[in-house]
């Protein structure tokens, strides 16, 4: 196991705390500017995030033609999904992931356009769940993986909600995963990992850990996604 120094490992933490902050303020400045609006296309709406990202956050230009927004049946499209022009009553999906690439760390939120309650109340109900796993882990000192999602399977199920992604989180630095298939199931929070989540990795970094939470509203159509870092704010 290699040997870092406490200089090391909290220069990392910082890194990443840098990479959420960023983004927060980005996603604040997104809403504020309303660049999100019906009639627009998920591709506009990318493209002005790009721009503002590269103007005001000083990130590297090349970010025009990534997607960074899905919004209504987009939400519940696996893979690679078809631009549409956003709607009046859409859920709208913000995922920073791309942007954050260098500070190994995602950030993503849910928007509900229009009055409809059961939108409101699905973003409502993705807060309510990201803040009661935290709670887990914060008064749970040696919380494993395979308890933090049988958790949020939980509070997913208070809320009325189903949890939408085979897992809830997964190491920083480590990339997204749509199937459990092939990967390392110690790097994700899911019922495969039995190993303590505050631990040492290997390579002599302390692990930190990004919660990524997607709720299905299964009669509307669509999800909603809250991803932020889980164990420094």
């Amino acid at each position: 196991m290699a040997t870092l120094d406490r200089m090391d490992i909290r220069l990392r933490a910082l890194h990443l705390l840098e990479g959420q902050r960023m983004a927060q303020r980005l996603f604040a400045r997104v809403i504020s500017a309303r660049v999100i609006a019906p009639g627009r296309s998920e591709g506009e709406v990318d493209d002005r995030i790009a721009l503002i990202a590269q103007e005001e956050f000083g990130l590297r230009a090349g970010l025009v033609g990534r997607r960074f927004v899905r919004s209504g049946p987009n939400t519940v499209v696996g893979g690679r999904w078809p631009d549409r022009v956003i709607g009046a009553q859409d859920v709208v999906v913000l995922d920073f992931e791309s942007l954050l690439a260098p500070y190994e760390t995602g950030f993503a939120r849910t928007v509900a356009l229009g009055e409809g309650l059961a939108r409101r109340r699905l973003v409502q109900d993705l807060a309510v769940v990201a803040a009661g796993a935290r709670e887990v882990f914060r008064v749970n000192e040696a919380v494993t993986g395979r308890e933090l999602h049988a958790e949020v399977l939980a509070l997913a199920a208070k809320a009325e909600r189903a949890l939408g992604a085979w897992h809830a989180g997964r190491l920083t630095g480590t990339a997204p995963a749509t199937h459990a298939d092939a990967v390392r199931q110690e790097a994700f929070i899911c019922p495969e990992n039995d190993r303590p989540l505050r631990r040492t990795l290997e390579e002599g970094w302390r692990a930190h850990w990004i919660l990524e939470i997607r709720l299905v509203d299964e009669f509307l159509g669509h999800a909603g996604v809250h991803t932020e870092l889980l164990d420094l704010h």
